[in-house]
């Protein structure tokens, strides 16, 4: 074509090098100058129809709001919360008799939030797609909520120092995980594992019997994790049991699976307070009722997260294994470095609602007397000051918005997880 010639028609000097003109993407809104009215009209009130779902639910939700703000704003009454009772709320009725100091315990707390922000900065992957704003509003947004209602009910600005320190080392913990250098990186997990144990021996002054006057949130979050961290590998082991080919491995696997499958966790509480004591030898000292608790919890979810990573197992290509062999990789490096990675990758969705509803299964200690967030409310309700008072529904609210502020901080970091490990994308 001659340098003057007349571009084809359409073309405009953007077109296709075969002459077709390329359709033009219509530009954002924003980006157009409609303003706030057109994006609620081309969104809300499209048409008659999304019209009258928009106002019916807008009603619906400005009614919901009105009347949470107006009880919890006008009408609770929490001094069943603020009045005395937080302390039972947050570490039980029975801590005095311990003899742990609140200084110790805090020491436990730092040490444990220094552990979780290395571990959440190891992590860290600079190609992993940026959080959004609203997905980085969301993921605070939940435990920020949960923290400041927490600390409005308390009567010192001590707590909240605390809390706000405990929060920093938690930053600070993150940017060291971020930092470490690649010789440490790789003893990352017996990092971990030692501040771990560190923390829990400082939270139980170094003596685990006192675990048994535990109660409230501290129980909550002894058991949940105890039960998470311990029921991830029996799991794992399961798993690999399941799938594999020696003639009693593979039973033995099958059989714990399906039996604790088969029954309520219930009832394995109460195997564990009543029956636990026929497998130890005459004159063994038992132990107390909240470690029998977690056991029953452990093996609970261990058999649930066996299937969960079998599913993972069974998704990676049989490709992935035959290739290792063609490397010349023994069983054992092909399952460890290639098979294993991939499918707890994949498992991770399933995982985290395996642990998140974990969670929400240590409230069935209340049913075998033991007096976590959920039980610990029957406490302060007996208390001669609230006798008869008809302060259940104020206490119940303030014990379900920690599990909620709980269970949406699990969610929210593990849809993080997610997107840094590309789950569902690639």
């Amino acid at each position: 074509m001659a340098p003057d010639a007349q571009l084809p028609t359409g073309l405009h000097g953007g077109g296709g090098v075969d002459g077709t003109p390329i359709a033009s993407e219509p530009p954002p809104l924003l980006e157009s100058g409609w303003g706030v009215r057109e994006i609620l009209r081309k969104n809300l009130f499209k048409d008659t129809k999304n019209s009258i779902l928009t106002l019916l639910f807008g009603g619906l939700i400005l009614f919901v709001l009105f009347k949470t703000f107006n009880y919890v704003f006008i009408t609770a009454r929490w001094e069943v919360i603020y009045n005395g009772p937080l302390e039972f709320y947050m570490v039980g009725k029975d801590f005095g008799r311990t003899g742990i100091s609140y200084e110790m315990l805090w020491a436990g707390i730092y040490t444990a939030m220094l552990a979780m922000g290395i571990g959440t900065g190891l992590g860290y992957n600079e190609e992993a797609p940026p959080m959004r704003l609203g997905a980085r509003a969301a993921m605070i947004g939940g435990p920020l909520v949960g923290i400041v209602f927490i600390l409005s009910m308390t009567r010192t600005i001590t707590p909240t120092l605390l809390t706000v320190g405990a929060v920093v080392v938690l930053a600070a913990g993150n940017q060291l995980g971020r930092r470490l250098p690649q010789v440490v990186r790789r003893r990352s997990g017996w990092i971990l594992l030692a501040l771990t144990l560190l923390a829990f021996g400082l939270i139980t002054d170094f003596t685990p019997s006192n675990i048994d006057e535990f109660g409230g949130l501290l129980l909550t979050i002894v058991v949940a994790f105890a039960g998470v961290s311990l029921s991830f590998p029996i799991g794992v082991i399961m798993a690999l049991a399941r799938r594999s080919t020696f003639p009693l491995i593979r039973p033995l696997a099958v059989g714990y699976i399906e039996l604790i499958r088969g029954v309520p966790l219930i009832s394995l509480l109460f195997i564990g307070q009543f029956a636990l004591g026929f497998l130890f030898p005459p004159g063994a000292t038992l132990p107390g009722p909240i470690p029998r608790a977690i056991i029953m919890i452990t093996l609970f979810s261990g058999a649930y997260v066996a299937e969960v990573v079998r599913g993972g197992l069974q998704s990676v290509p049989a490709g992935q294994v035959e290739a290792g062999k063609a490397l010349g990789l023994s069983p054992f490096t092909i399952t460890r470095q290639i098979v294993l990675p991939q499918a707890l990758r994949n498992s991770i969705p399933a995982l985290i609602g395996q642990f998140i509803s974990l969670l929400k299964d240590v409230s069935l200690l209340v049913i075998i007397g033991l007096q976590e967030m959920l039980g610990i409310v029957d406490v302060v309700l007996a208390r001669p000051e609230f006798t008869n008072q008809g302060y259940t529904p104020e206490a119940y609210a303030f014990v379900g918005t920690i599990y909620w502020t709980l269970c949406f901080s699990m969610s929210r970091a593990a849809q993080r997880l997610e997107t840094r490990l590309g789950v569902g994308t690639r």
